[in-house]
């Protein structure tokens, strides 16, 4: 979105005009060409349907590009990153997402430097090979793993943040990469879009009504629930909780435990709250964010109908989302 200067209202972008509203970009020595939906589309909007054309769009472009940029709303940014690092497996080329604080128009916007930074990271090789191999958020001069990342701030310009992995690059003066943070691939480039939109979340919180995780427990077709635990992945031990997950569990849905906690990981079994869900066979999560975790549930869930093989690989990394922590098991 930008703002429209005489009247001071949001209204979508116009790509046909990139150039005339970002004019430093004339100055790249590179191609840049654009799409865009035919209608703006807000990031409170996003869904499945628009994770699937940026991702099919990516897979009809790929040999056509070095790499490619997405303008994007932060509050669901996350979401789609982590979305299309699952979509888009064995990638080699650079995906970048990034989008502003301030709309381009706003005098003090933020978008600008996104914009432009974002299209020098994606079109840097080393060696003759990008030096980007994955899907990334810059944003606030920092570049990090999409799936590692959450917004964590709607005042300040650098809002996102990835507190269980560090920074793929830094941007001042120069660029300067973490080259061995950088995700590589060994496998063939592929595009496989389909998500299962069957799972839930549940904030674990004090006082939770039994009727409330039953409701959705009882959910026609659910075949996923995320519990957001407290600290290392710990619950309330109430025999009535218990009882429900133990029965979720033996009828087939997929429970997986990721921590409301920012930073740190799921260890279940650390404390005595924790112990009972591993016995329970929920999933831990490790130390993936919520957006990877239900991103991640949502594109197994869409490929394997074994649930026991469906949690064995919430623990795996698929995108360089998760970490190997021996703690998991």
């Amino acid at each position: 979105m930008m703002e429209d200067p005489m009247t001071g209202a949001l209204v979508p972008f116009n790509f046909d005009h990139l150039a005339m509203q970002v004019p430093e970009l004339m100055r790249f020595d590179v191609q840049l060409d654009t799409e865009s939906f035919d209608e703006a589309v807000d990031s409170s909007d996003m869904e499945i349907g628009h994770w699937k054309r940026i991702a099919n769009l990516i897979g009809s472009k790929y040999g056509d590009y070095d790499g490619f940029v997405i303008l994007h709303g932060t509050d669901t940014m996350a979401y789609t990153a982590s979305a299309l690092s699952y979509m888009l497996p064995n990638l080699k080329k650079p995906v970048i997402l990034t989008g502003s604080q301030l709309p381009i128009g706003v005098l003090r916007t933020d978008g600008k430097e996104n914009l432009i930074t974002s299209i020098q990271i994606a079109s840097m090789k080393k060696e003759g090979q990008p030096i980007v191999q994955e899907v990334a958020i810059y944003f606030g001069s920092e570049l990090f793993r999409g799936n590692r990342t959450f917004k964590y701030s709607t005042e300040d310009f650098d809002a996102f943040d990835s507190p269980n992995y560090t920074e793929l690059a830094n941007a001042g003066i120069h660029v300067f990469f973490h080259f061995d943070d950088l995700l590589r691939s060994e496998g063939v480039f592929e595009v496989k879009t389909d998500m299962c939109n069957s799972v839930a979340v549940l904030r674990v919180v004090p006082g939770l009504k039994p009727e409330v995780l039953n409701a959705i427990i009882a959910v026609k077709g659910l075949k996923g629930l995320i519990l957001e635990t407290y600290g290392s992945g710990n619950v309330m031990t109430h025999d009535w909780f218990l009882e429900s997950i133990e029965n979720a569990v033996k009828g087939g849905l997929v429970v997986v435990n990721v921590t409301q906690c920012n930073r740190g990981f799921v260890e279940q079994g650390k404390y005595e709250t924790s112990t009972r869900l591993s016995e329970l066979g929920v999933t831990s999560a490790g130390d993936m964010t919520l957006e990877a975790s239900y991103t991640k549930l949502m594109h197994l869930l869409s490929y394997e109908t074994d649930t026991s093989k469906v949690a064995q690989c919430m623990i795996k990394p698929i995108a360089g989302e998760i970490t190997n922590f021996s703690a998991l098991v």
